[in-house]
């Protein structure tokens, strides 16, 4: 049988258990997946803390790539041995082998390896949908990427200079703000301490869009930052839900727009992902997006990988390999 990695209770990564799993024959439009990278990204550990429920026992993850080793009933477009790779909106990727519906799944490209598919797929098609759909950022555009180093950050910092905006990216370290420099960010600030008054140091009118994957820590200084009328777009929790805002306090700022975007609900339908999915790989194939691993780890480490990722100490994606 095959191993994964569940937990059976909430808590710290020391209910990360190490376990073997059955693995059912896939139904009807479903694969079957031997796996060869499996990205690690906060909500894994918003689920295993219990910020986001689910029923128990658990195979967290969301992101992986590896290769078809067996098709169900009626299964269209795949065969054995096809490079796939896959985000979802429910978990079961920290495993060895799965069951996986196959209209979630897409090809990777033959010059796209199986490690940059597994660390791209979540955080790319959020990079993707965030500044290409969510806020259609223009050139000219000043933007403000919080963790500018992450794993979204890089990408989102990449494909807004590569879409002609001005990009001021955050950061927690002298370490992390050389990495952000070196994405393209124009601007890096290095830590929240007073952000607003460094912000418009920058762009004394503020920016048109935040980007803000760290939640409470960052909510209000990131209202601050914009200029009226633009738009928070609040995406993440890394230090805990944002605070509850009063609509008076988007229109006492300047009849600011805010939303809280879920990648799953932009691609939902087939051809959605399929939109979104050719849009990300063509951008690396043609070098605007250069996906950084930062740590590899097997798969049964997968606890040292969470409690890297809490104290920040991750730059760029982080990957478990089976």
């Amino acid at each position: 049988m095959p191993y994964a990695v569940r937990i059976h209770r909430h808590g710290g990564p020391e209910v990360l258990r190490w376990e073997e799993v059955e693995l059912r024959a896939p139904g009807p439009g479903e694969l079957q997946v031997r796996q060869s990278a499996i990205g690690v990204n906060f909500i894994d550990i918003y689920e295993r803390t219990g910020l986001y429920k689910q029923a128990l026992p658990a195979v967290l993850g969301h992101e992986a790539a590896g290769v078809v080793t067996a098709l169900g009933p009626k299964v269209k477009g795949f065969a054995i041995g096809d490079r796939v790779a896959y985000a979802l909106n429910h978990s079961g990727a920290y495993a060895e082998e799965r069951i996986l519906a196959a209209d979630r799944a897409v090809k990777i490209p033959d010059d796209v390896s199986d490690q940059i598919a597994a660390a791209v797929m979540l955080k790319g098609l959020t990079a993707v949908v965030l500044l290409r759909r969510t806020y259609k950022v223009k050139r000219n555009d000043f933007v403000l990427i919080h963790a500018a180093a992450g794993g979204v950050g890089l990408l989102a910092v990449q494909l807004a200079k590569h879409l002609g905006a001005h990009v001021i990216g955050v950061v927690g370290s002298e370490e992390k703000a050389a990495v952000a420099r070196d994405a393209g960010a124009d601007h890096v600030v290095v830590g929240i301490d007073d952000l607003a008054n460094k912000v418009r140091q920058i762009v004394s009118e503020g920016v048109h869009v935040v980007y803000d994957s760290v939640g409470n820590d960052t909510f209000i200084a990131s209202l601050d930052c914009l200029r009226p009328l633009g738009m928070m777009v609040t995406y993440g929790n890394s230090s805990g839900p944002p605070p509850a805002v009063a609509p008076l306090e988007l229109s006492r700022r300047g009849s600011l727009y805010l939303t809280r975007p879920v990648l799953f609900n932009y691609i939902t339908r087939r051809r959605d992902l399929e939109s979104a999915a050719k849009e990300l790989f063509i951008l690396i194939e043609r070098s605007n997006l250069r996906v950084h691993v930062g740590r590899t780890y097997a798969l049964r480490e997968a606890a040292q990988a969470h409690i890297d990722l809490e104290q920040r100490r991750t730059v760029g994606s982080s990957l478990l390999l089976p």
